[in-house]
């Protein structure tokens, strides 16, 4: 069936983000603050490895640059942000504002990590067009374990980034005819080149918290890498 590789995704966050919740208040902060610095440094080393798979850096470049000008203009991650306070106080019912950053924190992070990446990506756009879920199976035992980690250290937001899998992922599914028929491998390739940019700014910013970085606002990029290839192929510069 057509999308089970998404609702398989969603069970799996929504699994491993509870028994996270439960186990943690039994697991030392010094634990929680290891395990999440450990997915951090993978995360650091998955994207690198996205990014060198460019093989024109100016793509990713300009639409690095192109994409956060847009997303400062739209102001993408605050809209993020506004509806995770949206769902906090319809939900949640946190009464300080220390626990309602945490939960905003929490969703956010989990959604950016949960939706940036050539799993999301390849995985719903071979969901939609033949019924192989198997990429997106791979990605959901991933982002259970994730969620595990995630839910411990940042609460119960986590579990609430299971809402933008189902939208985004199912919406990418069900328009991958599509999208298969317009983006190019090449297009493909710099998108992932892309995402793993975006990738290190969660990681170095939410995850390792290095720097606060908007990586929200980054998101754009995504969508402007595959028209920057039209172009460049065009000019023969690609």
């Amino acid at each position: 069936m057509v999308g089970t590789g998404t609702l398989l995704n969603v069970t799996t966050v929504l699994i491993g983000g509870s028994l996270g919740l439960w186990l943690g208040g039994r697991l030392p902060e010094r634990l929680r603050q290891t395990v999440v610095a450990g997915l951090g440094l993978f995360t650091l080393a998955y994207a690198l490895k996205m990014f060198l798979t460019t093989q024109n850096s100016l793509v990713v470049l300009g639409s690095i640059l192109i994409g956060a000008l847009l997303g400062e203009w739209w102001r993408v991650e605050e809209g993020l942000g506004r509806l995770g306070q949206w769902l906090e106080k319809r939900f949640a019912h946190q009464d300080s504002a220390a626990s309602s950053q945490r939960f905003v924190r929490g969703f956010l992070t989990a959604s950016l990590v949960f939706c940036v990446g050539p799993m999301t990506i390849l995985g719903s756009i071979q969901d939609g067009l033949t019924g192989d879920y198997q990429t997106l199976a791979i990605k959901s035992v991933l982002d259970g374990f994730a969620s595990l980690a995630f839910a411990s250290s940042l609460g119960v937001g986590v579990l609430f980034s299971a809402l933008v899998i189902l939208v985004y992922q199912g919406s990418l599914t069900l328009l991958a005819a599509q999208i298969q028929q317009i983006i190019s491998a090449p297009m493909m390739t710099e998108m992932n080149a892309t995402g793993g940019v975006i990738l290190m700014a969660i990681a170095i910013g939410a995850l390792l918290e290095i720097r606060p970085i908007r990586a929200g606002n980054l998101l754009p990029a995504l969508f402007i890498a595959p028209p920057l290839v039209w172009i460049m192929s065009r000019l023969g510069l690609y």
